[in-house]
């Protein structure tokens, strides 16, 4: 509210396509542990669900973005990074100048580096509060750590703890980047609007990393939070469910006009509710007149989920709640559903009263620079400075001031960057103008024109890692927004990354961990079959979809793969692609997880390599043919679902190119380039290391063997070379291939032993092809892990993964196993199909309990939330809760399994695929095993049947099937 009230003006500078209208304004709120980011462009925006530090709260709340870098963040050197957070020094005992024997963090850099200067704050630290900062100290922990580290060789302190800064301004600037490009706005047409103790010191260096080319700062931009509760509105909100038609879809691809189903009792709902907010104001002692009544519709297209609050329009259109919602749609998500109803879900009034609000500051006369009030020496891009000084309360409106230099505020410090330009406002305020930096391929290009060799940076390394994870991440938001399916949408069973020319990977965002490896190998099966002799080749245009499990590196038949080339100059450069789980591509079974396939054709369409999209257009009628055309099989029963998805999948793609040429135009395609490869070369390094240590602590070998419920066994022998940490992971001895659907394409162990690696790492390492780069792989052929290419595998992708996951651990005595399964359920009928993956308990390990109600491993999707089940399908949720007692015992005990009750309300064809549910998930170190899962039928009569871990049948009104999934294993004897 503090930064909306007072940056939100046009004397901040105005919209170049409206210069009535101020520049949208990024909140950017740095304070010790966290930072948080936001937007605002005239309204306060709502969300209903956020995440922070991995934890999902569903609550209406303020659109805020939280990271964990702050004033405190601590600093690292791993595995050749530089890392910023998430641990914090907290205020007690601080960071290192706190004098309290405290950690190293980003405020220790700043000190060192001459932008928190220890004369300019009050004697308050040490151990009696009354000490200096301690700038020796945090000069000699950075010399500690530059002595422990071969990442620091032959960096000064001062470029060790500028490393740091840069490092922290790029963890910030990715959810910055992340609320704007994946929304559809333009970063660079955004002010940004600093506050918080420490945001100013780092404001104008991101704003100029954003291509932001101005920066606010408030004069109590220290407190600014707390000034702006001062001046926030009084509000009250009410709002009512509700299930009403607002528009009706025409066969021209708009809405009847003449038609307005709710239009009898819309106004009298609203106005009912307006009438509730605006009493709970007067009660509160405000005036009847000074409350302001806002209107909303929650809308949404039929068939969809993703809702929209649309405030009340001044529209003289018949439908103008209609065409805000279209509007507001198409730039959310960048197309329109043609041919779908509008809906209301909730009707919602908003009493307010406006609290203080500012008024535009006036003109001020220019009055030149000021006189410092001192010199310091500062850090920068080029070295050391010398700056002047400013004091805040001497600078008078109309100054100007060029950077560097610092400003004293009274609570906080401002670090002006080199080119940057302050000027005074009327009211005391700072409006920076921010000089823009670029490099190009020139920076690689020597002066006689030969190329010039890029140097490996870790510094850049750790900056290129958060750009190229950033890219992928912001894939994967469009995915989910642009989708149309519950799976993609809301189950988020989905998977983005990118990849090198080759098809190497280079950055996949944790989505599904089973898709990792596999996706690799899909992006290279094209890359070869498509520049085959006699075949047309890779054009600029193209995009090709594939999921051949064992042919084309797919996982199983309903994962669809969508590969898109990057052209630059020409030439391919990289490549992106997303692979998403389909609900339905046809088969035996609706929802395309039959649990007693045994053959490839009854699982669904299978596609080796087809164009999607080709010269620039897509494919519908090709790619309609080979969904629904399957010969003796059904087709996909959800057609519409299928290609609004390929769609989404191809937008993701796009923009992840957008992202890359961005980041090429930035930095020059041979550096991007050369960290790509620099950035898989840092996974395999950290992956070497944790063998090496292995071996120095348990030897050269490991041996591991499960079993799945038939008794099939997964074997794993790991060597081990203690002194180059490769290792070869030799599965000899697993069972043969099964007339069932439990084999698992090679692609699937591939993905299963990266999971397990980067896991076993135990820090924050990138995830790419370098995490396998060390291993070499032996394994049977005509096994269950490496079948033949017409066998069944749907099963093998979502259950034998999870048990490839559990050996490998097992092997390295990490953990007792996870519940082992992703208890795959699908019901529909010749209409639809829908598919879900069922939480269990996760193992425990040597300090850890085990999570209870999780997915673990392979699998990270979410569950749809019951209202959404209810509403979309025709099924009543009868029961969801933890399934208590069934995790291990141990001293550190297994979580917990699930227990989910499903009844139908018509007619229809239920599957369960499921494992662990007749060997339980092991314990370790002396701890318990899980208990097994179980799936039952309960009849209409009361009967209950156990049906057994694999079965599909019709289910009929009033019957129930229940499905309780298995725990986690126990580590440790629990009287230890």
């Amino acid at each position: 509210v503090g930064y909306a009230k007072t940056s939100y003006r046009p004397s901040l500078g105005k919209d170049e396509t409206d210069i009535t209208k101020p520049l949208p304004v990024i909140g950017f709120d740095m304070g010790g542990t966290s930072t948080d980011v936001s937007r605002y462009d005239g309204t306060l925006e709502l969300v209903f669900e956020t995440t922070t530090a991995g934890v999902s709260i569903q609550a209406p709340q303020l659109d805020i973005h939280t990271v964990a870098a702050g004033g405190g963040s601590r600093l690292f050197l791993q595995n050749g990074l530089f890392v910023v957070g998430p641990e914090s020094a907290k205020a007690h005992p601080g960071p290192i100048c706190y004098r309290k024997n405290g950690y190293l963090a980003v405020t220790d850099a700043n000190v060192v580096l001459g932008r928190v200067i220890p004369d300019h704050f009050p004697n308050i630290f040490g151990p009696n509060e009354d000490e200096p900062l301690d700038l020796a100290g945090a000069r000699e922990a950075f010399q500690k750590l530059k002595m422990e580290n071969a990442e620091a060789d032959g960096r000064s302190v001062e470029e060790l703890a500028y490393g740091f800064i840069q490092v922290a301004n790029e963890a910030m600037c990715r959810p910055i980047r992340n609320l704007t490009q994946m929304r559809g706005f333009d970063i660079t047409s955004h002010a940004l609007a600093c506050f918080g103790g420490a945001g100013p010191q780092h404001a104008c260096a991101m704003a100029r990393a954003l291509g932001i080319k101005k920066v606010y700062v408030h004069r109590y931009g220290g407190v600014l939070s707390a000034y702006g509760l001062s001046m926030a509105d009084a509000c009250v909100e009410e709002q009512e469910p509700a299930k009403e038609v607002y528009a009706v879809a025409n066969s021209g691809g708009g809405f009847d006009e003449n038609i307005d189903p709710s239009a009898s009792t819309r106004e009298e709902r609203l106005e009912y509710l307006a009438e509730k907010a605006r009493l709970s104001l007067m009660k509160q002692g405000y005036s009847e007149d000074s409350v302001v009544i806002e209107k909303y519709l929650n809308m949404r297209y039929q068939g969809t989920d993703n809702a929209i609050m649309i405030k009340e329009s001044s529209s003289a259109s018949a439908l103008p709640y209609a065409e805000k919602f279209v509007e507001q749609y198409h730039r959310e998500f960048g197309f329109e559903l043609d041919g779908r109803d509008i809906l209301i879900d909730d009707f919602r009034v908003r009493g307010v009263v406006s609290g203080k609000t500012l008024q535009t500051p006036a003109a001020t006369p220019q009055l030149g620079s000021p006189t410092p009030a001192g010199k310091t020496k500062a850090y920068f891009e080029n070295g050391w400075e010398e700056v002047s000084t400013y004091n805040m309360e001497d600078l008078k409106p109309g100054h100007t001031i060029l950077g560097p230099a610092i400003i004293f505020q009274s609570i906080s410090i401002i670090v002006l960057e080199i080119g940057c330009v302050a000027a005074v406002t009327s009211d005391g305020d700072l409006d920076i103008d921010v000089a823009q930096l670029h490099s190009n391929d020139a920076a690689s290009v020597a002066n006689d024109g030969r190329e010039t060799e890029i140097i490996e940076d870790p510094v850049q390394l750790s900056i290129f890692a958060h750009r190229f994870m950033g890219i992928a991440e912001q894939m994967g938001r469009t995915l989910a927004r642009t989708a149309i399916s519950v799976n993609i949408k809301e189950r988020l069973d989905f998977s983005c990354a990118l990849f090198t020319s080759d098809g190497g990977l280079v950055a996949n965002a944790p989505h599904i961990p089973v898709h990792l490896g596999a996706m690799q190998s899909a992006v290279r099966f094209q890359v070869e079959y498509w520049n085959a002799e006699g075949r047309e080749g890779i054009k600029e245009g193209d995009v090709f979809v594939s999921n051949h499990p064992q042919l084309a590196g797919g996982s199983h038949l309903p994962d669809i793969t969508v590969i898109t080339p990057i052209f630059h100059e020409g030439n391919i450069i990289f490549f992106v692609a997303s692979r998403g789980h389909h609900s339905d591509i046809g088969g035996v079974s609706p929802g395309s997880m039959p649990p007693h396939s045994v053959n490839l054709k009854e699982e669904g369409a299978s596609i080796v390599a087809f164009k999607l999209v080709k010269d620039g257009k897509f494919q519908e009628e090709g790619i309609t043919d080979i969904l629904v055309n399957q010969g003796d099989v059904p087709g996909t029963r959800n057609l519409k679902d299928n290609l609004s998805d390929l769609r989404a999948q191809v937008a993701a793609n796009n923009s992840g190119i957008r992202l890359l040429h961005e980041l090429v135009h930035e930095n020059g395609l041979k550096k991007v380039e050369a960290y790509m490869h620099f950035i898989q070369h840092n996974a395999e390094m950290a992956v070497r290391n944790m063998l090496k240590k292995f071996a120095s602590a348990h030897g050269s070998r490991a041996h591991s063997i499960d079993y799945m419920d038939d008794g099939t066994p997964i074997e794993l022998t790991i060597e081990i070379d203690p002194k180059t940490g490769s290792a070869c992971f030799d599965f000899e001895g697993t069972g043969p291939q099964i007339l069932g659907n439990l084999n698992a394409p090679p692609a699937v162990t591939y993905s299963a032993v990266i999971y397990s690696l980067r896991s076993l790492v135990g820090q924050d390492i990138p995830l790419n092809q370098g995490c396998l780069t060390p291993i070499e792989f032996k394994i049977p052929s005509y096994s269950l892990l490496n079948p033949s290419d017409d066998v069944g595998v749907v099963g093998g992708n979502v259950l034998t993964s999870q048990r490839v996951v559990d050996v490998v651990l097992k092997a390295f005595k990490a953990c007792a196993a996870s519940q082992g399964c992703m208890n795959n359920l699908t019901f529909g009928d010749d209409r639809f199909g829908y598919y879900e993956t069922i939480a269990g308990g996760a193992g425990a390990g040597p300090t850890w309990e085990g999570r209870s109600g999780v997915h673990t491993h392979c699998t990270n999707t979410r569950i749809t939330d019951p209202e959404i089940l209810e509403r979309r399908y025709p099924v009543l949720l009868r029961r969801f809760g933890l399934r208590k007692g069934s995790g291990g015992n141990g001293k550190h005990k297994g979580g917990d399994g699930v227990i989910r009750e499903i009844e139908p309300l018509r007619p229809l064809v239920m599957s369960i695929l499921s494992e662990r549910r007749t060997l339980q998930p092991y314990g370790l170190n002396g701890g318990e095993p899980a208990m097994t899962g179980k799936n039952l039928l309960v009849k209409t009569d009361g009967v209950v049947l156990n049906i057994g871990a694999k079965r599909s049948g019709s289910l009929n009104v009033g019957e129930r099937l229940v499905i309780e999934t298995p725990g986690g294993g126990g580590y440790g004897k629990a009287t230890d």
